[in-house]
């Protein structure tokens, strides 16, 4: 299961790394890195629809998505745009992502960036806020509600948000459990990569009406974006539509019904 591999690939990594720069290192590294302000929840809590635009160089249901990638002009489009924040895939086997993009680019955007990798232990928390993270990806199919608790904790420690990702109403439950305040529904479901648009509006039906609830995945359309705002979305996260676009603004206004 593609699941499995992802996290025995992390795993691997994050233990090769941990022989560079030690746990112990890289905790206090992110000590001495300036706290956030939780500007990631702060710049969703909007009264409109906010958007989350990917850089994403490819995916393993979508295989190779952007040939061409300079990842940085890529997120300062998405700056220029509007983007409410900017997601950066740091997976490096399955997504062709690295932590150097999450770090080269927050040094040219002002927007808060969002590290999305499969986040399997303390460290990787760590090295987002040290990297230039203002949030990370935490996700309920990977930690049980204990873990996601102690991760939450973590960040809050840095000022950084979590972004708790949910497929069903049991990872839903354990999300509001574990304190989450930014809820994330993904409709790619990532055991078998099946999209189903219809679980970000049965989900948010359940989600405490407080939280900021974004809507992951297989969002293409202008109309995608009325029904999630009808249903009381907040925000949503884009990847592969954005990716393929050569005019990024103009999808992301077309996106928005500005087109």
């Amino acid at each position: 299961m593609i699941l499995d591999k992802l996290v025995q690939s992390t795993q691997k990594r994050i233990e090769i790394q941990k022989q560079s720069i030690s746990p112990a290192e890289m905790e206090k590294i992110a000590d001495e890195t300036e706290k956030r302000d939780f500007e990631f929840e702060k710049a969703l809590a909007r009264d409109d629809m906010s958007f989350i635009c990917e850089v994403k160089k490819a995916s393993p249901s979508k295989g190779l998505i952007a040939e061409n990638f300079p990842y940085v002009e890529i997120a300062c489009d998405y700056e220029q745009a509007g983007a409410a924040a900017i997601s950066i895939l740091t997976e490096p086997e399955y997504f062709k992502g690295d932590i150097r993009f999450l770090e080269e680019i927050s040094r040219s955007v002002h927007v808060p960036l969002l590290r999305k990798d499969f986040v399997i232990d303390t460290y990787m928390i760590d090295q987002a806020h040290s990297s230039g993270a203002s949030a990370v990806l935490l996700i309920c199919s990977l930690l049980d509600t204990d873990t996601l608790r102690k991760y939450i904790a973590r960040c809050d420690r840095f000022g950084l948000s979590a972004l708790v990702e949910a497929h069903d109403e049991t990872e839903l439950r354990s999300a509001v459990s574990a304190g989450a305040r930014v809820i994330g529904v993904n409709n790619r479901n990532l055991r078998d990569f099946t999209v189903d648009f219809e679980n970000s509006l049965k989900l948010r039906r359940m989600a405490p009406a407080d939280c900021i609830f974004v809507a992951e995945s297989g969002i293409k359309t202008a109309r995608d974006i009325e029904l999630l705002r009808d249903a009381g979305v907040d925000a949503v996260l884009i990847g592969e539509t954005l990716m393929r676009a050569e005019d990024k603004k103009a999808m992301l206004d077309e996106l928005r019904g500005k087109a």
